[in-house]
Protein backbone atom coordinates (compact mmCIF):
# COMPACT_ATOMS: atom_id res chain seq x y z
CA UNK A 1 0.00 0.00 0.00
CA UNK A 2 1.22 3.49 -0.83
CA UNK A 3 1.46 5.82 2.16
CA UNK A 4 0.20 9.40 2.01
CA UNK A 5 3.76 10.67 2.39
CA UNK A 6 4.98 8.56 -0.51
CA UNK A 7 2.13 9.78 -2.73
CA UNK A 8 2.90 13.37 -1.71
CA UNK A 9 6.58 12.82 -2.60
CA UNK A 10 5.75 11.38 -6.02
CA UNK A 11 3.34 14.21 -6.78
CA UNK A 12 5.92 16.80 -5.69
CA UNK A 13 8.21 15.67 -8.52
CA UNK A 14 5.92 17.36 -11.01
CA UNK A 15 7.90 20.53 -10.19
CA UNK A 16 11.39 20.97 -11.58
CA UNK A 17 12.75 22.49 -8.36
CA UNK A 18 11.72 19.37 -6.45
CA UNK A 19 13.22 17.07 -9.06
CA UNK A 20 16.50 18.97 -8.78
CA UNK A 21 16.40 19.06 -4.97
CA UNK A 22 15.75 15.33 -4.70
CA UNK A 23 17.76 14.30 -7.76
CA UNK A 24 14.85 12.15 -8.97
CA UNK A 25 12.09 11.97 -11.58
CA UNK A 26 8.89 9.97 -12.15
CA UNK A 27 8.08 7.45 -14.86
CA UNK A 28 4.91 5.42 -15.15
CA UNK A 29 3.27 2.89 -17.38
CA UNK A 30 4.02 -0.77 -17.99
CA UNK A 31 6.28 -0.49 -21.04
CA UNK A 32 7.93 2.81 -20.12
CA UNK A 33 9.04 1.67 -16.68
CA UNK A 34 10.20 -1.70 -18.01
CA UNK A 35 12.25 0.02 -20.73
CA UNK A 36 14.13 2.39 -18.44
CA UNK A 37 14.64 0.10 -15.44
CA UNK A 38 17.84 -1.19 -17.03
CA UNK A 39 19.18 2.32 -17.76
CA UNK A 40 18.35 4.41 -14.68
CA UNK A 41 18.82 3.69 -11.00
CA UNK A 42 15.40 3.11 -9.46
CA UNK A 43 14.78 4.59 -6.02
CA UNK A 44 11.17 3.51 -5.54
CA UNK A 45 8.63 1.46 -7.45
CA UNK A 46 4.93 0.85 -6.76
CA UNK A 47 3.03 -1.64 -8.87
CA UNK A 48 0.16 -4.06 -8.95
CA UNK A 49 0.92 -7.59 -7.80
CA UNK A 50 0.39 -9.01 -11.30
CA UNK A 51 2.94 -6.60 -12.83
CA UNK A 52 5.55 -7.36 -10.20
CA UNK A 53 5.09 -11.10 -10.71
CA UNK A 54 5.74 -10.78 -14.45
CA UNK A 55 9.02 -8.88 -14.09
CA UNK A 56 11.25 -11.31 -12.27
CA UNK A 57 14.14 -9.56 -10.52
CA UNK A 58 13.38 -5.82 -10.24
CA UNK A 59 16.36 -3.59 -9.48
CA UNK A 60 14.91 -0.99 -7.13
CA UNK A 61 15.85 0.27 -3.68
CA UNK A 62 12.23 -0.06 -2.55
CA UNK A 63 9.27 -1.95 -4.04
CA UNK A 64 5.71 -1.58 -2.82
CA UNK A 65 2.72 -3.61 -3.92
CA UNK A 66 -0.09 -1.18 -4.70
CA UNK A 67 -3.67 -1.43 -5.84
CA UNK A 68 -5.36 0.51 -8.63
CA UNK A 69 -6.57 3.28 -6.32
CA UNK A 70 -3.08 3.81 -4.85
CA UNK A 71 -1.57 4.21 -8.30
CA UNK A 72 -4.38 6.48 -9.45
CA UNK A 73 -3.79 8.85 -6.53
CA UNK A 74 -0.08 9.09 -7.29
CA UNK A 75 -0.35 9.14 -11.08
CA UNK A 76 -0.03 12.05 -13.50
CA UNK A 77 -1.98 10.17 -16.18
CA UNK A 78 -5.68 10.31 -16.97
CA UNK A 79 -5.65 6.53 -17.36
CA UNK A 80 -2.97 5.10 -15.05
CA UNK A 81 -1.52 1.67 -15.79
CA UNK A 82 -0.03 -0.90 -13.43
CA UNK A 83 3.20 0.74 -12.24
CA UNK A 84 4.73 4.05 -11.21
CA UNK A 85 8.37 4.51 -10.30
CA UNK A 86 10.85 7.13 -9.09
CA UNK A 87 14.28 7.09 -10.73
CA UNK A 88 17.48 8.95 -9.92
CA UNK A 89 18.48 11.67 -12.36
CA UNK A 90 21.42 10.61 -14.54
CA UNK A 91 24.74 12.45 -14.49
CA UNK A 92 25.27 12.91 -18.21
CA UNK A 93 28.38 14.86 -19.32
CA UNK A 94 28.46 17.38 -22.15
CA UNK A 95 32.04 16.26 -22.82
CA UNK A 96 30.63 12.99 -24.13
CA UNK A 97 28.92 14.82 -27.00
CA UNK A 98 31.06 14.53 -30.15
CA UNK A 99 29.48 16.56 -32.98
CA UNK A 100 32.74 16.35 -34.94
CA UNK A 101 32.10 12.60 -35.24
CA UNK A 102 28.31 12.15 -35.09
CA UNK A 103 25.09 14.04 -35.70
CA UNK A 104 23.76 15.91 -32.67
CA UNK A 105 20.43 17.72 -32.25
CA UNK A 106 20.35 21.15 -30.60
CA UNK A 107 17.08 22.64 -29.34
CA UNK A 108 16.72 26.38 -28.98
CA UNK A 109 13.89 27.19 -26.58
CA UNK A 110 11.53 24.29 -27.25
CA UNK A 111 8.71 24.84 -24.76
CA UNK A 112 6.05 22.22 -25.39
CA UNK A 113 6.64 19.00 -23.39
CA UNK A 114 4.96 16.91 -26.08
CA UNK A 115 7.26 18.33 -28.75
CA UNK A 116 10.35 17.68 -26.66
CA UNK A 117 9.28 14.12 -25.86
CA UNK A 118 8.56 13.44 -29.52
CA UNK A 119 11.93 14.86 -30.58
CA UNK A 120 13.68 12.58 -28.09
CA UNK A 121 11.81 9.64 -29.65
CA UNK A 122 12.82 10.82 -33.11
CA UNK A 123 16.46 11.09 -32.09
CA UNK A 124 16.32 7.51 -30.85
CA UNK A 125 14.64 6.34 -34.07
CA UNK A 126 17.20 8.05 -36.31
CA UNK A 127 20.23 6.98 -34.28
CA UNK A 128 21.08 10.31 -32.66
CA UNK A 129 22.43 9.69 -29.17
CA UNK A 130 22.73 13.26 -27.85
CA UNK A 131 20.49 16.33 -27.73
CA UNK A 132 21.93 19.66 -26.54
CA UNK A 133 19.32 22.11 -25.24
CA UNK A 134 19.25 25.78 -24.37
CA UNK A 135 18.64 26.38 -20.69
CA UNK A 136 15.10 27.63 -21.39
CA UNK A 137 14.07 24.44 -23.21
CA UNK A 138 11.47 22.31 -21.39
CA UNK A 139 12.85 19.87 -18.82
CA UNK A 140 13.36 16.40 -20.28
CA UNK A 141 12.53 14.85 -16.90
CA UNK A 142 9.14 16.42 -16.33
CA UNK A 143 6.40 13.76 -16.14
CA UNK A 144 4.83 14.90 -19.42
CA UNK A 145 8.10 14.76 -21.36
CA UNK A 146 9.15 11.43 -19.86
CA UNK A 147 5.79 9.97 -20.86
CA UNK A 148 6.01 11.40 -24.38
CA UNK A 149 9.44 9.80 -24.96
CA UNK A 150 7.84 6.33 -24.72
CA UNK A 151 11.08 4.95 -23.28
CA UNK A 152 13.52 6.64 -25.67
CA UNK A 153 14.90 8.68 -22.77
CA UNK A 154 16.80 5.50 -21.94
CA UNK A 155 18.71 5.73 -25.22
CA UNK A 156 19.19 9.47 -25.79
CA UNK A 157 21.17 11.78 -23.50
CA UNK A 158 19.78 15.30 -23.07
CA UNK A 159 22.15 18.09 -22.02
CA UNK A 160 21.34 21.67 -20.94
CA UNK A 161 23.89 24.39 -21.72
CA UNK A 162 24.29 28.04 -22.69
CA UNK A 163 23.48 27.14 -26.27
CA UNK A 164 24.93 30.18 -28.05
CA UNK A 165 28.22 29.74 -26.18
CA UNK A 166 28.30 26.02 -26.93
CA UNK A 167 27.59 26.54 -30.63
CA UNK A 168 30.25 29.27 -30.87
CA UNK A 169 32.78 26.83 -29.45
CA UNK A 170 31.76 24.15 -31.95
CA UNK A 171 31.89 26.61 -34.86
CA UNK A 172 35.49 27.48 -34.01
CA UNK A 173 36.26 23.76 -34.29
CA UNK A 174 34.80 23.74 -37.82
CA UNK A 175 31.84 21.60 -36.76
CA UNK A 176 29.06 22.14 -39.35
CA UNK A 177 25.95 23.81 -37.92
CA UNK A 178 22.63 23.19 -39.70
CA UNK A 179 19.31 24.97 -39.19
CA UNK A 180 16.03 25.58 -41.02
CA UNK A 181 15.25 29.02 -42.49
CA UNK A 182 12.81 30.42 -45.03
CA UNK A 183 15.77 31.68 -47.06
CA UNK A 184 17.67 28.40 -46.78
CA UNK A 185 18.61 25.98 -49.54
CA UNK A 186 16.11 23.22 -50.28
CA UNK A 187 17.21 20.32 -48.10
CA UNK A 188 16.79 17.78 -50.91
CA UNK A 189 19.36 19.66 -53.02
CA UNK A 190 21.74 20.45 -50.17
CA UNK A 191 24.94 18.55 -49.48
CA UNK A 192 24.59 17.08 -45.99
CA UNK A 193 27.11 15.69 -43.54
CA UNK A 194 27.20 12.55 -41.39
CA UNK A 195 28.30 14.69 -38.44
CA UNK A 196 27.58 18.14 -37.04
CA UNK A 197 24.76 19.86 -35.16
CA UNK A 198 21.16 20.27 -36.36
CA UNK A 199 19.56 23.25 -34.61
CA UNK A 200 15.77 23.36 -34.18
CA UNK A 201 14.10 26.55 -32.96
CA UNK A 202 11.28 27.61 -30.68
CA UNK A 203 7.71 26.72 -31.69
CA UNK A 204 6.64 30.32 -32.25
CA UNK A 205 9.81 32.31 -32.83
CA UNK A 206 12.16 29.85 -34.50
CA UNK A 207 15.90 30.05 -33.95
CA UNK A 208 16.86 33.18 -32.02
CA UNK A 209 18.99 35.73 -33.95
CA UNK A 210 22.22 35.32 -31.96
CA UNK A 211 22.19 31.59 -32.68
CA UNK A 212 20.98 31.97 -36.28
CA UNK A 213 24.02 34.14 -36.98
CA UNK A 214 26.28 31.18 -36.19
CA UNK A 215 24.57 28.77 -38.60
CA UNK A 216 26.20 28.60 -42.02
CA UNK A 217 24.34 25.54 -43.36
CA UNK A 218 20.86 26.96 -43.85
CA UNK A 219 18.16 24.47 -44.86
CA UNK A 220 14.63 24.88 -46.18
CA UNK A 221 11.87 22.27 -46.21
CA UNK A 222 9.86 22.97 -49.38
CA UNK A 223 6.07 22.96 -49.45
CA UNK A 224 3.48 22.19 -52.08
CA UNK A 225 2.51 25.11 -54.34
CA UNK A 226 -1.12 24.96 -53.19
CA UNK A 227 -0.21 24.91 -49.50
CA UNK A 228 -2.57 26.13 -46.79
CA UNK A 229 -0.46 25.64 -43.65
CA UNK A 230 1.80 28.52 -42.63
CA UNK A 231 4.42 26.40 -40.93
CA UNK A 232 5.37 22.93 -39.70
CA UNK A 233 5.26 21.72 -36.12
CA UNK A 234 8.85 21.62 -34.83
CA UNK A 235 8.71 17.88 -34.13
CA UNK A 236 7.45 17.16 -37.65
CA UNK A 237 10.17 19.37 -39.12
CA UNK A 238 12.76 17.53 -37.03
CA UNK A 239 11.51 14.20 -38.37
CA UNK A 240 11.80 15.37 -41.99
CA UNK A 241 15.30 16.73 -41.48
CA UNK A 242 16.61 13.72 -39.57
CA UNK A 243 15.12 11.37 -42.14
CA UNK A 244 16.91 13.18 -44.96
CA UNK A 245 20.24 13.12 -43.11
CA UNK A 246 19.86 9.40 -42.48
CA UNK A 247 18.86 8.71 -46.08
CA UNK A 248 22.20 10.11 -47.26
CA UNK A 249 24.20 7.81 -45.01
CA UNK A 250 22.56 4.38 -45.48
Amino acid sequence: MLSKNKIKYIRSLELKKNRIENGTFVAEGNKLVSDILSKFECQFLAAKETWIAQQGNILSEEIVEADEEDIRRASFLNNPQDVIAVFKLPQWKIEDVKPSEHLVLALDGIQNPGNLGTIIRLADWFGISHIVCSEDTADAFSPKVVQATMGSLAHVEVHYVSLDKYLKEQATKQVPLFGTFLDGEVIYNKELSNHGIIVMGNEGNGIRPEIASLIKERLYIPHAFNREAESLNVAIATAIICSEFLRRTI
